[in-house]
């Protein structure tokens, strides 16, 4: 049994996930500062803030919900990884690796997610 959020697989790896975030704005231009910078940061942190806040909730639908926001900042991160390549702040090969984690953040969101709806459903019948 999973004791605490930070010992499900998919917050450890967005956790992961949100450091190469931040790591990786702190190489966009100065004028950024206000605009992408800060909304790559904060779709980051949404991403591991909604597995814990819905950890916390009472029942799974509240938890199911809070992942769902979760993933949708998650692709919000993919559209921005999208809009620094077309600002030509990053050549597409540096940003490889990032989507690559964002997409298997998405993966283990859409299976845990999975998981708690059938255990929702389990429960529910």
């Amino acid at each position: 049994m999973v004791v605490s959020f930070e010992e499900l697989e998919v917050y450890q790896a967005a956790r992961g996930m949100r450091r190469r975030v931040y790591a990786l704005t702190k190489s966009l231009p100065d004028e950024e500062r206000f605009n992408l910078i800060s909304q790559m940061r904060r779709a980051a942190l949404s991403v591991t803030s909604n597995i814990a806040e819905g950890n916390g909730c009472r029942g799974w639908k509240h938890n199911v919900s809070f992942l769902y926001r979760s993933r949708g900042s998650a692709y919000e991160l993919i559209d921005q990884l999208n809009c620094c390549e077309d600002e030509a702040y990053f050549k597409p090969e540096h940003l490889n690796d990032l989507r690559t984690d964002i997409e298997r953040v998405i993966q283990l969101l859409s299976g845990y997610i999975r998981h708690l709806k059938n255990r929702l459903n389990d429960s529910t019948t």
